[in-house]
């Protein structure tokens, strides 16, 4: 099993809005791919917020396969639909990880 993990720092004026997109919008977009199982939304504690909270988001995938097929196909038309509503308000990082048994 592989993880796709999203790790992104919020600007605290927008946040709110934000989160709600991610959660009616985004995530679901991106689970209607076909290319994940599972998802999961989770907010990073114990960080500086001064500036914003941090969020990561974790996709779960049956196979590096499914994996490439997301990144391939589907993530450019939804990271340049990310970036066009929220602009330089969000920073992120992506990291795959592999589930060690």
């Amino acid at each position: 099993m592989y993880i796709y993990n999203i790790t992104t720092k919020v600007h605290s004026s927008i946040h709110e809005a934000w989160v709600e997109w991610m959660k009616m919008h985004h995530i679901p977009q991106i689970m209607a791919t076909g290319c994940f199982t599972e998802s999961q939304f989770v907010r990073l504690l114990e960080l500086d917020d001064s500036e914003g909270p941090t969020f990561a988001t974790q996709f779960k995938a049956d196979s590096k396969a499914d994996y490439n097929r997301y990144i391939e196909i589907h993530a450019p038309a939804l990271r340049k639909d990310s970036l066009s509503k929220w602009g330089d308000k969000i920073i992120g990082f992506r990291s795959l990880m592999e589930l060690v048994h």
